[in-house]
């Protein structure tokens, strides 16, 4: 390991200095706070309507779905809010998109409140959301790209994954609390209350750029182009290959948590809480030592061997007969998802023009949208199968397709 004046080929060598550097930019301050509130939010609401709704329906098919259904706009619109993002202020779309999330989460909690809940209520606000969730590669971490510049890039993203990670350990230990003690209309209300922090927090930024893509170009020429960039660049093709296999076959086991975590070991609302919580704690130490230590010239390796333990870990935790042991694995899971996070957003801000980040981004959105579909795949394999086959049937769909796209992310995994 190289000293901490390293030059250009470390990312910064200590956590402190990491923070310290991008700590001095109010702007980054004000995006990193919007990232945190949107993220705790995020994981509170998934483990608690997984939990209500597995209470009340008994069908880990439906906790499956509504976990589709939040990731279903990256899918259908992706492309479209990258060509879009071109076109907007970038701070009066991250205001609007932080006011549509606390207007899709504020409903929820009167209805929980006056005991008139439903799971198609859920499943409206989930797809709401879910578009929220899809702009915010295009969007919001653009504009810490803007902000702090393509060296700063990796060290950005790592502190922004460790401030995902951190909140996976928050969100789902609140969530589990508030259930548990209070009920689901709690922790909604403290949903709204964190969304309006963020609100706040948006209305406070200073810059205000627009986005870097073509005027002229109309909107569907902006998709081709952004498409056509992918195609004539292996190296991009590689990274939304791994995007495509991780959110299949990888990311979908994260609905069945609550759902093993319940049958299998045994644990109530608290319980689920704290062991889905592993999985964050795993994410934060991986995100920070990969901002105190990573190289440039390791991303490629970091984001495809990340991707491969991933899968490794999905199987360990679906097969594991204990809750240490499941604990554990949801540990390296969470250490592996920073790491595939982190260079993921980190390749493709550094591979491809400045003109053409929103897009690729968007892109990158549709990539990530395939998700819906490996966990309908796994919502149906739950049903037929057991909710534990299921997930290590999967995840073994995953290694496999690793190995047939071999071709493809080589290219990524070379410096």
């Amino acid at each position: 390991m190289e000293a901490p004046g390293c030059g250009s080929q470390c990312v910064p060598a200590g956590i402190d200095a990491v923070t310290t550097r991008l700590s001095l930019i109010p702007d980054f301050r004000r995006l990193w706070f919007v990232g945190l509130v949107s993220s705790v939010v995020r994981w509170l609401e998934m483990l608690v309507m997984a939990l209500f709704a597995y209470q009340t329906t008994g069908s880990a098919f439906v906790v499956a779905m509504l976990s589709m259904l939040r990731l279903l706009p990256m899918g259908l619109f992706g492309a479209f809010l990258g060509a879009a993002a071109d076109r907007f202020e970038h701070r009066s779309a991250l205001i609007a998109l932080v006011a549509m999330s606390m207007l899709g989460t504020v409903p929820l909690a009167i209805l929980a409140s006056l005991g008139a809940l439903q799971i198609w209520h859920l499943a409206v606000a989930s797809f709401i959301n879910g578009i929220c969730w899809a702009a915010d590669n295009p969007v919001r971490r653009v504009m810490i790209g803007e902000v702090v510049g393509p060296d700063r890039m990796g060290a950005a993203m790592s502190f922004d994954a460790a401030t995902n990670n951190a909140s996976r350990v928050l969100g789902p230990i609140l969530g589990g609390m508030l259930l548990a003690q209070y009920g689901i209309a709690a922790a909604l209300w403290l949903g709204v209350a964190l969304y309006g922090a963020g609100l706040a927090a948006a209305f406070k930024l200073e810059m205000h750029a627009r986005g870097a893509g073509t005027r002229h170009a109309s909107f569907f020429s902006s998709i081709r182009e952004g498409l056509a960039w992918v195609r004539g660049d292996p190296r991009m093709i590689g990274v939304f290959a791994m995007t495509v296999i991780f959110n299949l076959f990888g990311w979908p086991f994260t609905s069945m948590i609550p759902v093993i975590s319940t049958d299998h070991l045994q644990l109530g609302p608290q319980g689920v809480g704290l062991l889905a919580s592993a999985e964050g704690v795993g994410g934060l130490l991986g995100a920070l030592l990969i901002a105190a230590l990573t190289r440039q010239d390791w991303y490629g390796r970091i984001y495809i061997g990340a991707v491969a333990a991933y899968l490794a870990m999905v199987i360990g935790f679906a097969v594991a007969p204990l809750i240490s042991m499941a604990a554990v694995c949801l540990f390296f899971a969470g250490f592996a998802n920073a790491g595939f996070a982190i260079m993921q957003v980190t390749l493709l801000y550094r591979l491809v023009p400045a003109e053409m980040r929103a897009r690729l981004f968007g892109v990158l959105s549709v990539c990530i949208g395939t998700g819906p579909i490996g966990f309908l795949y796994l919502g149906f394999l739950a049903d037929v199968l057991t909710p534990r086959v299921a997930v290590v049937a999967l995840a073994a769909h995953g290694v496999v397709a690793l190995m047939l796209t071999r071709r493809y992310w080589i290219t990524v995994f070379r410096p």
